[in-house]
């Protein structure tokens, strides 16, 4: 089969390419939901002529999402929205498909911003975000970029929180699939995705020992529970630190120790912040500290541990002490370590979800933008819930790849729960 031409790209090498290819195809055979989406798409051709610009972890389950995309007849560029989780061979293998792919691993923030606007340029029609920027850029540009929009989603709890933000103040000018917040979504990539791969990338990047340590989780979302159900299996104690109460109180019915950030920070020997807001860790608490914490952040962006007050403590020098590791030396001597720079742990420092987990996530992603992009302008702006149906049948879906049979209510039973009787 003859090779697509090589489109417009900033990638590392292409000549990894090869590597590239077998990482998607390895990701592929655990993929086995988009696999049965991308052959309807072949069929149907839904997304025929449409636009798409994703800013997304370019990762080899990535490129399965772009490749289905395609299949369905979309255009695609891709770039990365996060420097550390770039697989620079995958990005060439994109590239080599015939994919125009931005993302090279540990970019700077320009080259970042850079791609995000080099994408827009295209006047994309859908965006698909993981943390927004793409979304709230063309809104801040406004004009042919934005006109040019049907719509977008979100994967991530951070991006719709900005893009709630937008809408309250009437500014959102598009539908947005709020992606995240589906059913499958929750329960597979944040609880199993987060709580295995946050763990991952610790053990990874520290070689630490998670038995008998005591797990600081600050954060008991759906993330932060997937994060404490693994940590407390592996053998250590967890305790949770939260704001809000009825998630504190979750925590404390499902038996962890619930407490204070600044309590728990002189008991903690691992911190893992995934919380979605920033500074949730700071100064007081690393005052606090023991003598050889680690800190970890498996939230979106890199604020939720303030490095700068971090880097301010450390009068005795910063020091890379493993490859994704830095040791920050205090005063007194104690010492901390940060690890992946404060970046969302899991990609920075392992391989981010595993490629079945992925899979709904992605299925999702491939079924509303086929939702929007036969929307037809029906669809408000603002954030929308994704259908109840498109939940539905990724998890029946899901279900059928791992041979699992269910049963179905009778009619009788039917009747029985539709009835106000």
């Amino acid at each position: 089969m003859a090779r697509a031409a090589v489109p417009s790209h900033d990638v590392a090498d292409l000549a990894l390419a090869p590597e590239g290819e077998a990482r998607i195809h390895w990701a592929a055979g655990q993929m086995p939901v988009l696999a049965q989406i991308r052959e309807r798409f072949e069929v149907e051709q839904p997304l025929d002529g449409i636009r798409i610009a994703a800013c997304l972890h370019v990762t080899a389950e990535t490129a399965n999402l772009v490749r289905t995309l395609r299949a369905g007849g979309a255009t695609v560029a891709l770039c990365s929205a996060n420097p550390l989780s770039a697989q620079d061979d995958v990005a060439a293998a994109l590239v080599l498909d015939g994919v125009e792919v931005r993302a090279v691993h540990g970019e700077s923030l320009d080259a970042y911003v850079e791609h995000v606007l080099a994408l827009l340029a295209q006047e994309p029609q859908i965006t698909i975000d993981d943390g927004a920027d793409l979304l709230v850029t063309a809104h801040a540009r406004g004009g042919k970029v934005l006109e040019a929009l049907i719509g977008g989603t979100e994967e991530t709890t951070t991006g719709l929180v900005r893009l709630r933000r937008l809408e309250d103040e009437g500014k959102l000018r598009c539908p947005v699939m709020a992606v995240n917040e589906a059913r499958t979504e929750r329960a597979l990539n944040d609880r199993h995705g987060t709580g295995q791969s946050a763990l991952d990338g610790i053990v990874r990047a520290s070689n630490v020992l998670l038995a008998g340590n005591t797990v600081v989780v600050v954060g008991y979302g759906w993330a932060g529970q997937g994060i404490a159900e693994r940590a407390r299996g592996a053998g250590a104690a967890v305790v949770v630190c939260e704001v809000d109460p009825l998630r504190a109180l979750e925590a404390r019915m499902a038996g962890y120790e619930v407490t204070t950030s600044l309590r728990a920070a002189e008991r903690g020997d691992i911190f893992i912040t995934v919380t979605g807001s920033r500074r949730v860790l700071r100064g007081p608490h690393f005052a606090r500290m023991k003598d050889g914490a680690l800190l970890a952040n498996a939230g979106h962006f890199d604020v939720e541990l303030d490095l700068q007050e971090l880097g301010d403590l450390a009068t005795g020098g910063v020091h890379s002490v493993r490859p994704l590791v830095e040791e920050f030396v205090l005063q007194d001597g104690r010492r901390l370590n940060l690890i992946a720079h404060g970046r969302v742990v899991n990609l920075a420092a392992a391989e981010g979800h595993p490629a079945a987990v992925m899979d709904v996530s992605f299925a999702l992603q491939a079924l509303t933008v086929e939702l929007l992009a036969g929307s037809g302008g029906e669809l408000a702006p603002g954030v929308h819930p994704v259908p109840a149906a498109v939940d539905r049948e990724v998890g029946r879906l899901k279900l059928a790849a791992l041979g699992v049979e269910i049963d179905e209510p009778t009619a009788d039973q039917e009747h029985y729960r539709e009835s106000w009787a």
